[in-house]
């Protein structure tokens, strides 16, 4: 029996090594090389450097006309907000998110509303058994849903199962792809090898049959999703799942979307029934919050095509430490480091020396360079003592020489504070379309909001 020659494959960008070394010479990631078996070339391909002709494929004009596929709407909002307005016939969704964070849940509620709207649907499940399956749905009130159950990880007898049906059915969940394996490969359940090519049989197979199919992965200890980068772009729309366990609220967010916006958000509370949607969670994350407190500052953001309302929250405390700390939940350190040094350099607050705490409330996690002005109001205010302004909200990004930018959809962000009561708008000059019945306080640089809001300083 031939020796099983062992190869070095990088879970970042797939290449292929013959030894193990620290970083990757495809895509510079380091510690990303994972040991697998050496598979021959899959039959058909041929053998290296022999060539053959291939057959002839059909082409088209961009102005041919097809059949408009319609979306499979679930009836959960949120959820189909975050694919862009429902399902299509033949995608591949990749669903990631920390463990416990309640993935399995929010696809068994899914494929529920779907088997109950009239498409068939198919749950196979390779890490819990169906019973199990059973008593988690009897727990969220979806025992009578017409979904059928099915506990596998071979993926040559899932496939043979769902093609046997009288009936394709219209939407497959696959939970999880690290327990699944394919009989041609020699290597583990949730290896690189193993990931891909279930994953990119899956895919084909979605492609070929016009199934929907639901892929759910696991996560890193970094938060990206287990096994070879490529994953992500065989399949059609990417979902990670977000939340703190310390929280009720759940954030469904669409990196990736071939059929519809990326940045998309659902947001779920999750309760003894399961997840529920929240139709409107400005008001939501804003609902516990202290009106006239030194260091609050309500951030209008935008997430995707929903204009979002979220409170900061900065602590600004004297440093007994030689280096002082530095905390941040839900914003980017970095981004915090700058807007501290800007305040220095440019307004010298002198922040360097203090220990500062941001903290986004609700576990909302916020991304955009749009909440410089509500972070550097948030710092200033804890410094000085003195709370920003009831019923005002703040936006805009801040330069390195100080200056207050614009950005997007302004007119989106005021329109939703006015829906919730504001009244007042900290915001950067030269934003068309404002909204009636908010008072607007205009900056240009941010040496005038210091001046506001820290005149004893």
């Amino acid at each position: 029996m031939a020796k099983i020659k062992k190869i070095y494959i990088c879970k970042s960008c797939g290449s292929s090594f013959n030894k193990w070394q620290g970083q990757c010479d495809g895509c510079g990631e380091w510690n990303s090389l994972a040991e697998e078996n050496d598979q021959s070339m899959p039959s058909g391909l041929g053998k290296v450097g022999k060539t053959s002709k291939g057959r002839v494929i059909s082409l088209s004009s961009l102005d041919a006309l097809d059949i408009d596929m319609p979306r499979m709407v679930s009836g959960i909002s949120e959820f189909d907000r975050a694919l862009g307005g429902g399902l299509i016939a033949g995608s591949a969704t990749l669903i990631g998110g920390d463990p416990g964070i309640g993935k399995s849940t929010l696809l068994l509620q899914a494929a529920s509303k779907l088997a109950q709207n009239g498409y068939s649907t198919i749950y196979i499940s390779g890490e819990e058994s169906p019973s199990q399956v059973r008593m988690r749905a009897k727990r969220l009130g979806l025992d009578k849903s017409p979904v059928r159950l099915g506990a596998e990880t071979s993926l040559r007898d899932i496939l043979t199962t769902v093609t046997d049906q009288k009936k394709l059915p219209d939407v497959l969940v696959i939970d999880s792809i690290q327990t699944i394996y394919s009989d041609t490969i020699e290597a583990a359940p949730g290896t690189v090898s193993q990931v891909r090519s279930c994953a990119q049989e899956l895919v084909h197979f979605a492609k070929k049959k016009g199934v929907a199919v639901f892929i759910v992965g696991h996560v890193t200890k970094d938060g990206q999703i287990a096994g070879p980068r490529i994953l992500e772009h065989m399949v059609d729309t990417v979902l990670y799942f977000e939340g703190d366990r310390g929280h009720q609220f759940r954030i469904l967010r669409a990196v990736k979307n071939r059929f519809g916006g990326t940045d998309e958000i659902g947001v779920f509370e999750m309760s003894e029934r399961g997840l529920e949607e929240v139709p409107n969670p400005s008001a939501l994350f804003l609902s516990n919050r202290s009106v006239e407190v030194a260091g609050s500052a309500v951030f209008a953001a935008m997430e995707g095509s929903r204009p979002m309302l979220g409170e900061i929250q900065a602590l600004v405390a004297p440093s007994t430490l030689g280096t002082p700390r530095r905390a941040v939940v839900g914003w980017d350190n970095g981004r915090l480091s700058m807007i501290i040094a800007v305040l220095d350099a440019r307004c010298g607050l002198g922040l360097g020396g203090f220990d500062i705490y941001l903290n986004v409330a609700g576990g909302l996690k916020i991304n955009e360079p749009g909440a410089d002005l509500a972070v550097a109001a948030a710092l200033i205010s804890s410094l000085s003592g003195k709370a920003i302004p009831a019923q005002t909200i703040l936006f805009g990004e801040i330069s390195l020489s100080g200056e207050i930018r614009p950005v997007s959809h302004g007119a989106a962000r005021l329109k939703e504070a006015a829906k919730l009561g504001f009244t007042g708008s900290y915001m950067p000059k030269g934003i068309k379309n404002k909204a009636s019945g908010i008072k607007v306080t205009e900056f240009s640089e941010v040496g005038q909001l210091v001046n506001l809001l820290a005149e004893d300083i």
